[in-house]
Formats: structure tokens, sequence, C-alpha cells
């Protein structure tokens, strides 16, 4: 994962705190939750209310190096992660094999029909106390890269995502090939959650919130201290 291997690539912003000497950050492309994001979940009936109930409890975790995982570090330091693909973390959570589940992607809009109960959305939670999105995914360039080449690839890569912005409905027409049951008006509403304006964009405030990220988690010993830098166009 982190050998470097490709020149344009997503990456967590995680993940990102070890690639950081691989990889400059592009200011489009990212995925932010404003107001919401992942969403730790527990059976109905459970008697877990509160995120700070989950001390010391397992809970399945979508992937090591997601930001999903390092959110719920800063939110439950304590907790003991089982590492699962996102696709299953619901239904571990369902089955009890876990005490909660941190649903990503379409789970957080069908958590409760699949008989589930939301004990806290860390992307709210992360704005209630910042003001801030909570920042997730981004695309990076490879530094070794030649300086007009990283500039030009920024470019047309924002020029790209700016096209599927402003031809919203052909872009749905192919995101829904991968939209996993979804109906097309909850598949817009999904992909309208987190491609938007700031994939357009960081902009300042976007900036800052990748910076605060990154930094609390490093406060608290969870990655190591990175200071986000980024390609211009």
């Amino acid at each position: 994962m982190f050998g470097g291997k490709y020149e344009v690539t997503a990456l967590s912003v995680h993940a990102y705190a070890y690639l950081h000497e691989q990889y400059l950050l592009l200011d489009s492309g990212a995925s932010f939750g404003d107001g919401y994001g992942p969403t730790l979940v527990v059976p109905k009936g459970s008697r877990i209310r509160r995120a700070e109930d989950l001390a010391g409890k397992r809970i399945a975790v979508p992937g090591k190096w997601t930001s999903a995982a390092l959110a719920l570090s800063l939110r439950v330091p304590d907790h003991v992660p089982v590492l699962m693909d996102f696709k299953a973390v619901g239904e571990a959570a369902k089955r009890g094999d876990v005490a909660a589940g941190l649903v990503i992607h379409e789970g957080q809009l069908t958590a409760a029909e699949e008989g589930l109960e939301v004990v806290e959305d860390l992307g709210k939670s992360w704005k209630d106390r910042t003001g801030l999105p909570l920042p997730l995914g981004m695309n990076g360039v490879k530094r070794a890269l030649p300086e007009p080449v990283r500039r030009t690839l920024a470019r047309v890569l924002r020029e790209s995502i700016v096209y599927g912005l402003d031809h919203r409905e052909k872009a749905l027409d192919h995101a829904m090939t991968y939209a996993r049951g979804l109906d097309r008006k909850r598949a817009d509403t999904f992909v309208g959650m987190y491609v938007n304006e700031w994939t357009r964009e960081l902009g300042p405030k976007g900036r800052r919130a990748v910076e605060l990220f990154l930094s609390e988690s490093a406060d608290r010993g969870l990655i190591p201290r990175v200071k986000p830098e980024y390609q211009e166009r």
C-alpha cells in the first residue's frame, strides 16, 4: 500500500500521513462529510446509547487505513477494532459479532431498514465540535514527477471533476453501475453527500479541516505528524 506505485491515486486522509513523503495532495477530488460521515450503529435493542459506552468494546471497522477508522480512534480511543470489508460491517453488528459497527458508504442511509440503530454520526459530532467538515478521501500526485507534469495533472483532473459536477445526470447514469442495489433517488442522495462543492475545490476551509484532522490525530499519537502539502494548478 505504501509503495508509491501510482502517479495519481485516491487515498484516505489517514493513509496520507504515511504517504506524505511520496505524494502531494490535490485540491480537487476530495470526499468530505459536511455534518455527516462514518456512523456508529448497533443492533436494535442494544443497551449501547452513546459512543462513550463503547469504551473497551469490539467495533467492526471498514479497513485499517480508512479515515473512518482514524475518526473512530479520535472519538473512542480505547475501542477494540475488528477489521473487515465495509460491506460486512452492518451485518456483523446486527448478528452481535461485535458490540457496534462503523458503517460507511450507503450503509449510512440504510441502517434503520437493516435493523440497526445509530449511536453517533462521527461526521456530525466532528462538525459540532470543530465547525468544519470531516475530511475522508482525497487525491494525490506523486512528488517524483516533474513539476510541470504534476501541475498539468492537477489542472486536468479538476477540469474532469468540474465537467462531471456540471453534467450531473450523465455522471449519475455512470455511477448507477456501481450502486450496489440502491435505487436512483437514494443513489443520487448518496452521491450528493460526497461529490459536491468540496470535491470541486477544497478552498481555505477545506484545507483547515485536513490540517486539523491530521494534527489532532498526531497529538493523540495515532499517526505521524505531517503538514499537508498541495500541488497547485
